[in-house]
């Protein structure tokens, strides 16, 4: 928790900032847990939706395993965290140690000792990173680009700021940029003593993977780096910090992709389904975007819902379905 941007609170319910050596995977689960119990939320699961297509009259069908709904509005708040992206790397099929990406990663102790190669420039590569170097691991530090710490406070006026750039590129119909590309790191105690102790003096990215390490064709100074770049890296463990991307597959049938690659939103909605809202895409990838999100998701659909008698269908509680893998 020391290294995070910040955790902005869920409606109704405040944050309580735990220890800062606290895993964020395990502290931020507990609080939306806790959000669910308080509310009383009406959550399904296990359910693993295969499918949202156009149904019959104005509704939309959302299949899955558990059976078939029925609805005038969906929701879609997959985010990404069950997508996780690995990039190929030439030469990775041959290496003798150990590979894993970040969301299979099981805490520091066992690669206490080992080297291990880190890749990429997000917050996950840099949490990892430091916790790894503190707990004893020999670490090597890459990513594709020089890696872009803010000095300055993580503080809601800029979230606010960073929700909008990202709203102008999805309403483009573009694919949405990693967050850290946007937000930048946060220089937090962790960070400082990390850059003392040197363990944030970044490598370009390697151009292969070999039997017992990571190789580049070109050795020598690269811009961003804070020494001169080896032919070669040993290691025992390639830790993939890659990110992930949106979970949205089971849309397809919808046909929503725009040429940029992306889904064209206009603040929530969908631009090619109206019945359709995307929370946890783009903007509202985060809980300070996704607060507002869900306000705006909800308001258009009171509107949708309070369309005239000849056109409205029966409505129900809302159902809130949990991905089969959270």
């Amino acid at each position: 928790m020391d290294t995070v941007n910040g955790i902005f609170d869920l409606p109704g319910m405040a944050f309580d900032p735990p220890s800062g050596q606290e895993r964020a995977a395990v502290a931020i689960p507990r609080y939306f847990a806790r959000f669910e119990r308080e509310f009383q939320l009406a959550v399904h699961r296990p359910v693993a939706v295969r499918a949202v297509r156009p149904g019959p009259a104005d509704q939309l069908l959302v299949e899955s395993d558990a059976g078939t709904w029925a609805a005038r509005a969906v929701i879609n708040a997959t985010g990404a965290w069950t997508r996780p992206f690995w990039p190929y790397y030439p030469g990775r099929e041959l290496f003798r140690g150990h590979q894993l990406h970040a969301v299979d990663y099981p805490g520091p102790q066992p690669f206490v000792g080992k080297r291990v190669v880190v890749v990429g420039g997000g917050i996950t590569a840099l949490q990892l990173l430091t916790e790894l170097a503190k707990a004893g691991a020999a670490t090597t530090w890459v990513t594709r680009r020089p890696p872009a710490f803010r000095e300055e406070p993580f503080t809601r006026e800029y979230g606010r700021e960073v929700v909008a750039m990202v709203e102008r590129r999805v309403r483009a119909g573009l694919t949405p940029q990693s967050v850290v590309s946007v937000t930048g790191l946060p220089v937090t105690d962790a960070v400082r003593e990390a850059r003392r102790d040197g363990v944030l003096d970044r490598l370009p990215m390697f151009d292969r993977i070999t039997p017992d390490g990571v190789a580049w064709d070109d050795a020598g100074a690269h811009k961003g780096s804070q020494s001169s770049t080896p032919r070669f890296v040993k290691a025992d463990v390639i830790l993939w910090c890659t990110g992930w991307r949106a979970a949205l597959d089971h849309l397809a049938p919808l046909h929503l992709r725009a040429p940029g690659g992306g889904i064209a939103v206009d603040g929530t909605r969908a631009v090619l389904e109206p019945r359709l809202h995307l929370v946890g895409y783009g903007p509202s990838a985060s809980t300070v975007g996704a607060n507002r999100a869900g306000r705006e998701a909800v308001r258009e659909i009171r509107e949708l819902l309070s369309a005239p008698a000849a056109t409205r269908t029966a409505t129900t509680t809302p159902t809130i379905v949990a991905p089969l893998a959270a």
